[in-house]
């Protein structure tokens, strides 16, 4: 709130409105190294460089080697969080979504939209330890997969988890999570699938707020995170998206882009394309799902979620 992103310092007239005295405000440093080291006999015999320091998203986004304008990367955790790199261009969104920084190849400043889904693996919780319909996450696959062998259609029925309100585009706070469309007919692992499908609509809304601010269609998706595990789950975001996703050979990208980016500072990789390298091999979901059903599934889900906003946001 405080920094000014184009000028990449502290902003003095928000310093001044929020009377905030600068000296009591670290200097900004460029997130890649080396910034300092540790003294000899703390940590280890020797001083260790500090060499990089990363917010966790914009570190998925460089361990994701997303790191031209246009790459996106999903972190599927207990909620969801979605960054678009948009190179050396700030832009400023129409669609509440965030402008945050980011890096390009080399660990260089740039830009990027972030979008926060409140809302992911907490639902998948949410079946195992408040309803207790699955033991495990991991059962969520098999469970999906028998509610679409016997409803192909998907139709029915909806999940909204909004349980905390709804992040990203909406930002609802006083919105409630529903369950839409039930029948006699409606089983446990219906309820299991709308849950997991519900994630990848989420992630489907942020990522069309995001081109239409940008201007540009997204290529594809790299997916990283704990929920990336459950192939269903991908492979319907990528068919909810009609694009690739992408699904990160490493999980814990967060951890990989810090470890790359300090890595690159101090010559343990010599050059970004090192980089690039780490990340190949990666499993790659493409999109199954014709146009016209993919446009009746989300119709269905926007009347849903347009049961759960609050008054105040209608």
């Amino acid at each position: 709130m405080l920094f000014n992103l184009a000028r990449r310092e502290w902003d003095p007239d928000m310093l001044t409105m929020l009377d905030v005295p600068r000296e009591m405000l670290p200097r900004a440093v460029s997130s890649r190294g080396p910034l300092a080291e540790t003294a000899p006999g703390t940590i280890a015999p020797h001083a260790i460089p500090i060499a990089a320091v990363i917010g966790d998203q914009q570190s998925a986004l460089f361990g994701q080697r997303a790191v031209e304008a246009g790459d996106s990367k999903a972190t599927y955790g207990t909620g969801a969080f979605l960054l678009m790199n948009t190179g050396d261009k700030m832009v400023p969104s129409k669609n509440r979504l965030v402008t945050t920084a980011a890096l390009g190849p080399a660990g260089e400043s740039a830009y990027a939209l972030e979008g926060s889904v409140f809302i992911a693996g907490a639902a998948v919780q949410w079946l195992r330890d408040g309803l207790k319909i699955v033991r495990t996450a991991a059962d969520t696959y098999d469970e999906a997969r028998a509610s679409l062998q016997k409803n192909r259609d998907r139709s029915q029925p909806y999940v909204v988890p909004a349980f905390v309100g709804l992040g990203a585009p909406h930002w609802d706070a006083n919105a409630r999570g529903a369950i839409v469309g039930i029948t006699r007919g409606t089983t446990r692992a219906d309820l299991v699938r709308a849950t997991l499908d519900s994630i990848a609509y989420q992630v489907r809304d942020v990522i069309v707020a995001m081109e239409s601010d940008t201007g540009h269609p997204m290529s594809e998706l790299r997916a990283d995170g704990g929920a990336t595990a459950n192939p269903y789950l991908m492979q319907f975001q990528a068919d909810i998206l009609g694009k690739p996703v992408r699904r990160a050979k490493i999980a814990e990208t967060t951890a990989m882009g810090a470890a790359m980016l300090a890595g690159l500072a101090v010559g343990v990789w010599k050059s970004p394309s090192d980089l690039d390298a780490l990340v190949k091999g990666a499993d790659l979901f493409k999109s199954k799902m014709q146009a016209a059903e993919r446009d009746r599934l989300l119709a269905g889900w926007h009347d849903a979620v347009s049961r759960t906003l609050s008054k105040a946001s209608n």
